[in-house]
């Protein structure tokens, strides 16, 4: 890994997995939560978004995904889903019970 100006390692994706992250962007995840959720920069994610609008998204390419990094991601995307819709019922739920009240 190269390093960055600050001395932190930078990170290196492959293409599979930057374009994963953008089908869950696209599917109408937001930009933060599928950052925090890949443990990617939030800049970095919008990045390979525009890019990938324009066609120019590239991997680091030397490495291959493997089939456990892959269903890795894709549970990490199903447990944000499933988080985010627990979060909606438990509003609503608090709504209704006070409304009822």
């Amino acid at each position: 890994m190269s390093k960055r100006k600050d001395g932190q390692a930078r990170g290196q994706y492959t293409l599979e997995y930057k374009l994963e992250a953008v089908r869950l962007v696209k599917g109408g995840q937001a930009v933060p939560v599928t950052a925090k959720i890949l443990g990617v920069p939030t800049q970095t994610l919008g990045n390979w978004v525009r890019l990938s609008e324009k066609g120019q998204l590239k991997g680091a390419g030397d490495k291959p995904v493997s089939q456990e990094q892959m269903e890795l991601a894709r549970l990490r995307a199903e447990l944000a889903r499933v988080k985010m819709e627990r979060d909606i019922l438990k509003k609503a739920t608090a709504y209704f019970a006070r409304e009822s009240l």
